[in-house]
């Protein structure tokens, strides 16, 4: 008999402590788990530890899968699963799998015959559209848009046409970094019609969710978004 392949959810903010807003139940799968693959291996310990339930860090087993991790490495870490352990996936986005390279090992399991089982957590992006005021009936979730900049605002015309004339609210983000350059350039792009959601440090002291046409964006001052993670969604 196979194990089950859980999809663990960690904070998104570490500063109220990694174990903040972390169900029961979740720490007690948690606890009851010897096998992981996770996104970063420090930061999956550090996790793991914090929950304060007596685990033997150092009596666990971990495979790392990120960006680097060669395609074909990614089903043999389900051996545990395939040998009737169950395993633990873990990933730096708060929920596994989601905008994460977990989502290839979930695909590995489901071809293994492998059950998933999603556990309860924090997600950045449908919390900023709970936030959002923004139609959360009918959504896209676009990921990272292009570097290019004439890509990017052929991508920014392309979800602007599908929010205003569909009412598809199009969410997507941005390597943090960036993040200032991408408002700028959404301010110019977008009519000011539109309506604009920026949301970012979602559970943290510092969070902020701000939505407005982008006319009201344009008359106010913007937030400073430099290396903070953040969601961005276009609506009407």
């Amino acid at each position: 008999m196979t194990g089950k392949l859980y999809l663990i959810p960690t904070p998104l903010d570490t500063e109220c402590g990694l174990s903040y807003s972390q169900p029961e139940a979740v720490s007690d799968i948690i606890v009851s788990l010897r096998h992981y693959v996770v996104e970063e291996l420090r930061t999956a310990r550090r996790f793991i530890g914090s929950l304060k339930r007596g685990i033997d860090i150092y009596g666990l087993s971990f495979e790392v899968l990120n960006e680097h991790t060669p395609s074909e490495e990614i089903e043999a870490m389900l051996r545990p699963a395939l040998d009737g352990f169950d395993m633990g996936l873990m990933s730096e986005a708060g929920v596994p799998a989601v905008a994460d390279p977990g989502a290839e090992l979930v695909a590995a399991a489901h071809r293994r015959g492998i059950k998933v089982v999603p556990l309860v957590g924090a997600s950045s992006v449908i919390m900023s559209l709970m936030a959002s005021g923004l139609t959360g009936q009918t959504f896209t979730f676009n990921g990272y848009l292009p570097i290019k900049d004439d890509a990017r605002r052929a991508a920014i015309a392309r979800m602007e046409r599908s929010a205003l004339a569909d009412g598809y609210s199009q969410i997507f983000i941005e390597a943090p970094y960036r993040n200032d350059k991408l408002l700028e350039t959404l301010l110019k792009t977008l009519s000011p019609a539109a309506r604009l959601t920026v949301a970012c440090d979602i559970t943290s002291p510092r969070e902020y969710i701000r939505t407005d046409t982008v006319a009201g964006w344009r008359k106010a001052a913007c937030p400073t978004l430099h290396k903070r993670p953040a969601i961005f969604i276009i609506g009407r």
